[in-house]
């Protein structure tokens, strides 16, 4: 858990970074705790670039994190991410540690970089990916909800085929997606995936044990 001393010089950071970079930078301190599922911002300066405050929902890095715990993870930078209005964010995600090694916090920096994509030609290598590396932004979330829709629909996507065509390997490789991705963990996600899908909760677990099921 993040402890307050630890938050506080945090804070401080993401308040340097904000106040340095300007209005369009926002920063975020994600804390990796039980709750965070639900509730996992716990500072933010510039929300009204994403929307959010202190108080909302996980991002996708921060629901996989919780789905596995995975102390090893790597900061993950320079990325880019959607808001649900539409505005372009370059992200950056870095992975805060205890004394033990123990992923307690994320701090995000989101820059809004909308103006400056209308003079890609001229700016292309400073503020996008490579043209053959490049992919769709993900989307910032203000809720649960919301984020399990992007993430069903990635699921989707990674299959590359509509459900009423999928088969049951298709449906077992967008369910263990899913659940790599953290989506198990949101309240009633179960009942939303396997309604999607067109399966029984029952399956929907089978198929996360073992790739076995009794029929759908």
């Amino acid at each position: 858990m993040l402890g307050q001393e630890a938050l506080e010089a945090l804070k401080q950071i993401a308040h340097g970074v904000a106040t340095q970079f300007g209005s369009n930078c926002e920063v975020v301190i994600h804390e990796i705790s039980e709750k965070s599922a639900y509730s996992s911002i716990v500072a933010i300066e510039n929300g009204h670039v994403s929307g959010r405050k202190v108080g909302d929902g996980p991002s996708h890095i921060v629901l996989e994190q919780l789905g596995h715990a995975d102390d090893s993870a790597q900061d993950h930078l320079c990325y880019l991410t959607r808001t649900k209005d539409g505005k372009i964010l370059k992200s950056s995600s870095v992975y805060i540690r205890d004394g033990a090694g123990k992923i307690v916090a994320i701090f995000c920096i989101n820059f809004d970089v909308s103006a400056l994509q209308m003079f890609e030609a001229t700016l292309h290598d400073l503020i996008t990916p490579d043209l053959k590396e490049r992919k769709e932004p993900e989307r910032i979330t203000l809720n649960v909800t919301d984020l399990l829709d992007d993430l069903i629909r990635q699921a989707d996507e990674l299959v590359g085929k509509p459900v009423a065509l999928m088969n049951k390997d298709d449906k077992v490789k967008a369910i263990r997606y899913l659940n790599k991705s953290g989506a198990m963990m949101i309240t009633k996600s179960g009942d939303k995936i396997a309604k999607h899908f067109g399966i029984s909760k029952y399956t929907l677990y089978s198929y996360l044990d073992n790739g076995k099921t009794g029929g759908e």
